[in-house]
């Protein structure tokens, strides 16, 4: 994927340099130190994938990605400091938001994300039968299974339980993970968990929920367990989840 990274801060598009030079079919194309520079390297350079840092100078990274008007629009990841920005990412569509400091693993992840959307947008505009798969794919999962109305700029898209892979708590939100994008819900965790009881999505600490057969991996780290995910993402188990861990996974 060809990559532009937009940052008004000098040491962060290093941090991102540095990371992106250890993670494979990806190539830093280029970079922005606002958003009004970013519009133009994003249509000069055509980028597969634009990291926007949200607060800078002038033009932010979200109105940045509002503005955009090439075709095809490359993904969109969100960088901040500030979790509070994240319901707004979400209303233009970004395929994920990722939180200051950033992570090497959680980059990889929402790289990977991003590359599997664009995937699957391509195949289908190919096909020509992108918005009936929606509707299609909309109109069975809400008759047949059950899930979330997720609210969006033009209306709300509904994800069904069965596609999330793991969810996470972001203050007053939580990211719904599927694998193909994240979703933010306006929920607490206590009414999350009763929404989950008989699915096969796992509490695994206070903060977070991991559907089972997604695990690759346990680690032992500092006396507690973390969880890897098929899609490269890491969750920590809580101390009084551990043993409900070992059941469902199957392992002392």
């Amino acid at each position: 994927m060809r990559v532009l990274l937009v940052d008004d801060e000098l040491l962060a598009l290093e941090r991102l340099r540095v990371f992106f030079a250890d993670i494979e079919d990806t190539e830093v194309v280029g970079q922005a130190r606002d958003g009004d520079e970013a519009l133009a390297e994003i249509e000069r350079l055509r980028p597969d994938l634009v990291f926007f840092d949200i607060q800078m100078p002038g033009r932010t990274g979200l109105r940045a990605a509002a503005d955009m008007k090439v075709e095809p629009r490359p993904e969109i990841v969100f960088v901040t400091a500030h979790e509070h920005y994240a319901p707004d990412a979400f209303e233009v569509d970004a395929a994920d938001y990722l939180l200051k400091p950033v992570r090497f693993e959680r980059l990889r992840h929402a790289v990977e994300r991003a590359r599997r959307r664009r995937s699957l947008r391509e195949a289908a505009e190919r096909a020509g039968e992108l918005e009936q798969q929606i509707s299609a794919a909309t109109s069975q999962a809400a008759s047949h299974q059950d899930g979330f109305w997720i609210p969006e700029r033009n209306g709300r898209r509904w994800v069904p339980i069965d596609s999330i892979d793991w969810v996470e708590a972001a203050r007053d939100y939580v990211l719904l993970h599927t694998n193909v994008r994240s979703h933010l819900l306006r929920i607490t965790m206590s009414a999350l968990e009763e929404k989950l009881i008989g699915t096969r999505l796992l509490r695994v600490h206070r903060s977070a929920f991991v559907r089972p057969d997604k695990v690759t991996e346990v680690k032992k780290e500092n006396r507690s367990l973390c969880l890897v995910l098929a899609d490269g993402a890491t969750v920590q188990v809580g101390p009084s989840y551990v043993r409900a861990v070992k059941e469902a996974l199957e392992f002392d």
